[in-house]
């Protein structure tokens, strides 16, 4: 059990490959695994294995009060569903959570395409901080359609000046 919202075991800190990194908040989940927020990256750790998810790699959360399970949406499509404890350390990396998923995000709009999808394209931040423009659909979208290219190509315009930076 974690005694802190920061604490992590010596052998699950060995386990990770923090370097310069810092934890910021860890928790232990109701299936024994632990999940670990630094400033860089998400971490799941279980007996076996660590993954690592990049803050711009996670396109949203969301928290259910009654199961207290929170929703990871990554922006390749897939979910970690991580049902938290009643311990105080879940308040913490809840909001931790929270607070480097927007950290991530300098700016965001949706688009519609031709076609009437909807698209959020975003500026976000990567680990090291350098800026990039990020697109994420409810279904898969063909870029390689030059209506819809001309759609993502203005938007990403329009953020990039939008934050002061060339377009």
């Amino acid at each position: 059990m974690l005694a802190s919202s920061r604490h992590v075991s010596a052998a699950d800190r060995a386990r990770l490959d923090l370097a310069d990194d810092r934890v910021l908040a860890a928790v232990v989940l109701d299936d024994g695994r632990r999940a670990v927020a630094t400033r860089r990256a998400l971490f799941l750790l279980d007996e076996d294995s660590v993954d690592r998810g990049l803050w711009c790699d996670v396109d949203r959360g969301s928290l259910d009060p009654e199961t207290r399970a929170l929703t990871v949406h990554w922006v390749s499509g897939a979910a970690d569903r991580l049902v938290l404890g009643t311990q105080r350390a879940s308040v913490a990396f809840a909001q931790t959570f929270r607070e480097r998923v927007q950290q991530s995000v300098v700016h965001a709009v949706t688009v519609t395409t031709p076609d009437g999808r909807s698209l959020r394209v975003a500026l976000r931040r990567d680990e090291e901080g350098a800026l990039f423009t990020q697109v994420v659909g409810e279904d898969a979208v063909d870029l390689s359609d030059p209506a819809v290219l001309a759609v993502v190509e203005r938007a990403e315009a329009d953020l990039r000046e939008a934050v002061g930076l060339r377009r």
